[in-house]
């Protein structure tokens, strides 16, 4: 790998962490916008009416539901405004 301006490449680094990748297998199911990094559409989050392009980036079961983590973007007084919020499943739709 090529080592960056720290002297460890970033998958060093990763390695280095001591943190495991969970196996795939131990991963729940998850609702039809399956998988990370997916674009979806999240209709009427708090504060912004409406519906607006998004990033999934990962899915959580909680006792009321599935929801996701999303990263979008609404108009704000100053221009664009990046926003990441857990929404239930039923705000996102597969994009």
């Amino acid at each position: 790998m090529q080592r960056g301006q720290h002297g460890l490449s970033l998958a060093d680094r990763a390695a280095g962490s001591g943190v495991a990748p969970r196996p795939a297998q131990e991963e729940p199911r998850r609702p039809a916008a399956e998988g990370h990094g997916r674009h979806c559409w999240v209709r009427d989050p708090p504060d912004a009416p409406g519906i607006w392009p998004g990033l999934l980036v990962e899915w959580r079961q909680r006792g009321d539901g599935w929801h996701g983590r999303v990263a979008y973007t609404v108009v704000g007084a100053h221009g664009p405004v990046l926003v990441e919020a857990w929404l239930p499943a039923e705000q996102l739709k597969q994009g």
